[in-house]
C-alpha cells in the first residue's frame, strides 16, 4: 500500500469538498474548536505545523492571526494552491511550504512545534499509526495535536440509511480507487489508543458532519444551511453524536514531564 497523493485529484478535491455545504460546516466546526484550543496554549505566536494541509485553509487563519505556519503536503500541486492562498490573502510572510510525507517533516523543522494539525490525513496513509507518532515527536511538550479523522462508523450508518445491506456486511470496501472515499476509515476506539500509547491526554472530541451527511433530502444542506449548521454546532461535541460523525476531531496535549519543567 502507498500513502495517496492528490496531484491527480486537486481540482475535484477542491470542488467536491471545499467547495459545498460539507466542507463550509467542516471548516465552521474546526474552526470553533480551535478557538477554544489556541486558548489552552502560550499566548504568544505559535510555531504550528499543517501536517498534509492541503489548499492552505485553516493554515491561513492561522498565520492571518500572527501565528508562524508551516505546511506541507505530499502533494505538488497542493502545495500550489496552498501558496496561491497565502498569497492572496496576504500571509506568506507567516507561512513555509514543504513537499514532503507529513511523517518525514522532522528533518525540515528546527524545533519542536506548539501545535500541529493533522486533518483529513491519517486515513489516507499506508502506515497510519507510524505517521501519529512520527508527528507527536515533532511535539513540544505542552504542545497540542489537532487530528480529525474519517470515522468508520459514520461510513456504516450511511450505507444503512441508503440500504446496502451486501456492502455493510462486506465490511464497507471502497469500490472506486479513484473516489475521495478515504482509502483506511479508522475506528474511533484504535485511534485514541494510538494517542494514549503515544503518551498523549485527550482533551476533547468533536463529531464533524453528524447530520448533513444523513439527510435524505439533499436539497436541505443549501436550503436550510444556517438551521442545519447550528443544529451541527449544538449537538457535535455530545455522544452519540460524536462516534456518528462522518469525521471525528480528537484535540489531545503532550504532558510537560518533571525534568522539562
Amino acid at each position: 500500500m502507498q500513502d495517496r497523493n492528490f496531484d491527480d485529484m486537486a481540482e475535484k478535491f477542491s470542488r467536491n469538498i471545499y467547495g459545498t455545504t460539507k466542507g463550509r460546516i467542516r471548516q465552521a466546526v474546526l474552526g470553533q474548536d480551535l478557538q477554544e484550543l489556541l486558548q489552552t496554549l502560550p499566548q504568544r505566536p505559535l510555531r504550528i505545523l499543517d501536517a498534509g494541509g492541503g489548499e492552505g485553509q485553516m493554515a491561513c487563519e492561522l498565520a492571518a492571526l500572527g501565528h508562524q505556519v508551516l505546511l506541507c503536503d505530499l502533494s505538488g500541486e497542493m502545495i500550489r494552491r496552498a501558496e496561491a492562498a497565502a498569497v492572496e490573502k496576504g500571509v506568506s510572510g507567516n507561512m513555509q511550504f514543504v513537499q514532503c510525507p507529513a511523517q518525514h517533516i522532522a528533518e525540515h523543522l528546527e524545533q519542536p512545534v506548539d501545535l500541529i494539525l493533522f486533518h483529513a490525513v491519517i486515513e489516507w496513509l499506508a502506515e497510519p499509526r507510524q505517521a501519529l507518532a512520527a508527528l507527536v515527536d515533532c511535539l513540544a511538550p505542552g504542545g497540542a495535536l489537532s487530528l480529525m479523522f474519517y470515522n468508520i462508523h459514520g461510513l456504516v450508518m450511511r450505507h444503512m440509511i441508503l440500504g446496502n445491506f451486501g456492502h455493510v456486511e462486506a465490511g464497507v470496501p471502497k469500490i472506486k480507487k479513484s473516489s475521495l472515499l478515504p482509502d483506511h476509515p479508522l475506528e474511533p476506539a484504535q485511534v485514541y489508543q494510538w494517542l494514549e500509547e503515544l503518551g498523549m491526554q485527550i482533551s476533547g472530541k468533536t463529531g464533524v458532519r453528524v447530520f448533513h451527511d444523513y439527510l435524505r433530502n439533499r436539497q436541505q444542506h443549501k436550503q436550510d444551511f444556517d438551521e442545519l449548521l447550528a443544529l451541527e454546532q449544538r449537538y457535535c461535541r455530545q455522544e452519540p453524536f460524536v462516534s456518528l460523525g462522518r469525521y471525528i476531531h480528537v484535540m489531545a496535549h503532550k504532558p510537560i514531564l518533571k525534568d522539562e519543567l
